[in-house]
């Protein structure tokens, strides 16, 4: 798992981060998503009836596919994130990818359903036999699933957030009556400042200095003036450094971080780097220019002792040092003597 993936699931873990992001996407920010009513539930269970005999998919199958979706509940609705490194790009397979975790997520549940019921003895209680063979009674109901892709990069997203975008043109007449899936996303550049402000933790910092990552004017307009920026968390602080090669020095033991400071001194110490590096390549130049110099006296006087001609030894020159007429006939004017 790379690192901006480790950061961000480890981040979202928080039920105060989870549930904002939900609450902003949403509800505009309204908190109606509670955190403290938030379950974690395990991704790992997952296990798919397949078949006559209702054999499962090992369930091993699926746990590296889902290594990056963390799920909640709040006993209403089964609540999922899924979060998109910067490295990996964009997936233009999402709608696909997507949907199949909700219905995992839903699979799961007509699963455990038919255990439950085999394991209730209760005459008072017994299917009929359609609900017997499909181990789903007419009362059963599922918990609706509700997955969240939040992508982490500067760039624009241009990935198909449906199915229907995917599928070859094979008229509107077949097109109606495919299954179709929509991505729910959330991407830093398809967010109006407005909608970022919606968030109530620190995703906002996260999202807003992702988006303006590539325009340093904005950027520095925006955290010269937003005073959030000055009490950003230290793990947020970590995931927009991963995210956008960032390099804010981060305190040991410091929890909070004043961001405008921290930004100040990044680019104070690119600036002694850059510095550094031009007086070494200078130096570097230097040596190299006063080599060629000594070459082209050398090789002057050695063909003129040689006996060839002014005219001749001036052409060499001109191809061998890639120089000009005119820087040729300098040379030539101060060095054949």
């Amino acid at each position: 798992m790379g690192r901006l993936d480790t950061l961000t699931k480890e981040y979202m873990k928080q039920p105060s981060i989870f549930a904002d992001v939900f609450n902003q996407f949403l509800y505009h920010g309204r908190q109606v998503i509670v955190p403290d009513r938030l379950v974690e539930l395990d991704t790992t269970e997952i296990a798919v009836p397949y078949g006559a005999d209702q054999a499962s998919v090992p369930e091993q199958r699926y746990r590296d596919v889902l290594k990056m979706l963390l799920t909640m509940t709040d006993g209403l609705v089964a609540y999922c994130l899924l979060a998109v490194e910067n490295e990996g790009k964009i997936n233009y397979a999402m709608p696909v990818k997507d949907g199949l975790y909700d219905f995992l997520q839903l699979a799961h549940q007509v699963t455990k359903a038919s255990i439950s019921h085999k394991d209730t003895k209760s005459k008072d209680n017994r299917p009929s036999g359609d609900e017997f063979l499909s181990g789903f009674w007419k009362s059963d109901k599922l918990l609706p699933v509700m997955t969240i892709v939040i992508y982490f990069g500067a760039e624009e997203w241009d990935g198909p957030l449906s199915l229907r975008e995917m599928y070859t043109d094979c008229g509107e007449e077949v097109l109606k009556y495919v299954a179709d899936y929509r991505v729910n996303l959330i991407a830093p550049r398809g967010l109006s400042d407005d909608e970022i402000d919606e968030f109530q933790t620190n995703m906002r910092e996260i999202m807003k200095y992702i988006k303006y990552s590539n325009d340093k004017k904005r950027l520095d307009e925006i955290i010269g003036t937003e005073q959030r920026f000055k009490n950003v968390e230290r793990s947020a602080v970590e995931i927009i450094n991963a995210a956008t090669n960032s390099n804010m020095k981060i305190d040991e033991g410091k929890e909070t971080i004043d961001m405008c400071l921290a930004i100040q001194e990044m680019r104070e110490e690119s600036r002694l780097e850059g510095r550094k590096e031009g007086r070494k390549e200078g130096r570097k130049e230097g040596r190299n220019e006063g080599r060629n110099e000594g070459e082209i006296i050398g090789a002057i006087t050695f063909a003129k002792e040689l006996g060839v001609s002014r005219e001749d030894v001036k052409k060499s020159f001109m191809v061998k040092y890639q120089k000009n007429e005119e820087e040729t006939e300098e040379l030539m004017r101060l060095y054949w003597k």
